[in-house]
């Protein structure tokens, strides 16, 4: 039995430090486990060598800064790690293992109208069929990320109001996942995963804070303080897009005149275009347009940077984050985008939090939310598992 503060108990929790902060990265050399743990590079190498003896880690050559380097990864074959990301018309499943490799990937669209159970049986299939395709055991199924379009309540794991999904309200996705897929399963909202994803495998990458700001039929942010996302107590932190702008502006669907989200939502912006387009546009659509050059597109697209700029301004003066990654179909607008929400920004941020500021397009696309699932599914786990070789079982989401 270990002694809490004996020579065993730290060697343990060094152990543990070093998994997790490789479990969380993907890869790293062993200079940057030394300074993402506070470890000496030597108490890193030996630990480095045992987890590698033991079968825990795999060990390749690399260069960093053009200097030889080793990269340090979880082996691939230590546990398989699944994302379910439910959008507002689309199931997308990916398969991955603890290095971060992704195995499988599939979408399929997903009636707005269908009911909870409906989508729920349409994910444990897809969830099935990838298991099968790629052929992994099912026992070394370490844990399941699960994004949703709305807000979860960080206590029960329930779904709250969403005008998105309408008729999920209410209920608990992580719970029915598990009890249909026999494993831990590990629920937040999309924006979250969108922010963890873009942290992990794209444009935050290698930053410690960052808002991801994703705008498509409803507005959200996810964000990122010190490496981790931040809920707030009640699961709601992030919430950008009911900012008020104008308190005679329309009414929202949380009650309140003027929201952010009503100038910036696609239900709100398409309807802007339907005299001069008609009415079978969507977002996707509009952005094509403006970057063919269509002048109505164009000045939609701008005004509704703009009104995202001072959203982005009020969370640079309450945060100052050093970036915001915008996701959505609104990203591939690029310049025609950013640009105005940059104006916005330095007009309305205090000047020293514009000027540390980075805003970037998110580089994943529509992968965001269920990169960001596996995220959260390699977050939750626990690293004792990795270093006894066991996995853990179906316990429950919420504690």
């Amino acid at each position: 039995m270990e002694t809490p503060g004996s020579q065993s108990s730290l060697h343990r929790a060094n152990l543990e430090r070093v998994v997790r902060a490789v479990r969380l990265a993907g890869s790293l050399t062993q200079a940057e486990i030394a300074r993402t743990t506070g470890l000496s590079a030597a108490t890193v190498s030996n630990i480095v060598r045992e987890l590698k003896d033991g079968g825990t880690v795999q060990v390749t050559p690399t260069s960093a800064g053009g200097r030889r380097a080793r990269s340090v990864s979880l082996r691939g074959d230590a546990g398989i790690v699944i994302g379910v990301d439910f959008g507002h018309t689309h199931l997308r499943v990916a398969v991955g293992n603890l290095a971060h490799q992704v195995l499988a990937e599939e979408a399929e669209p997903l009636d707005v109208d269908a009911s909870a159970a409906q989508g729920f049986d349409a994910a444990e299939a897809l969830v099935n069929r990838l298991i099968a395709a790629t052929g992994v055991d099912r026992a070394t199924i370490a844990g399941i990320g699960l994004g949703v379009p709305g807000p979860i309540d960080v206590e029960s794991g329930t779904l709250g109001s969403t005008a998105i999904l309408p008729g999920w309200t209410g209920t608990r996705p992580a719970e029915e996942m598990r009890g249909r897929l026999g494993v831990p399963v590990h629920v937040d909202n999309d924006a979250n995963l969108g922010a963890l994803g873009e942290l992990v495998w794209g444009a935050g990458k290698g930053v410690r804070d960052l808002a991801y700001i994703k705008v498509s039929s409803g507005v959200g942010a996810g964000l990122v303080i010190d490496g981790t996302i931040y809920r707030g107590p009640g699961g709601t932190a992030g919430e950008i897009g009911h900012i008020t702008l104008d308190e005679s502006g329309p009414v929202c669907r949380c009650g309140n005149r003027g929201c952010l989200e009503t100038f910036t939502a696609a239900r709100h912006v398409l309807p802007l275009l339907h005299s001069s387009h008609g009415t079978d546009l969507t977002m996707e659509s509009v952005v094509r347009l403006a970057r063919d050059g269509d002048p109505g597109c164009r000045r939609v697209i701008a005004d509704v940077g703009r009104h995202i700029g001072s959203g982005v301004a009020n969370l640079c003066n309450l945060l100052n984050p050093s970036r915001v990654v915008l996701g959505g179909d609104l990203a591939e607008a690029g310049e025609l985008v950013l640009g105005p929400i940059r104006e916005s920004v330095g007009r309305y941020a205090i000047p020293s939090a514009a000027r540390q500021l980075t805003l970037l397009p998110g580089a994943l696309g529509g992968r965001a939310e269920v990169l960001g699932a596996l995220a959260l599914a390699l977050s939750e786990m626990g690293d004792s598992t990795l270093l006894d070789g066991t996995l853990p079982s179906a316990t429950p989401a919420f504690t």
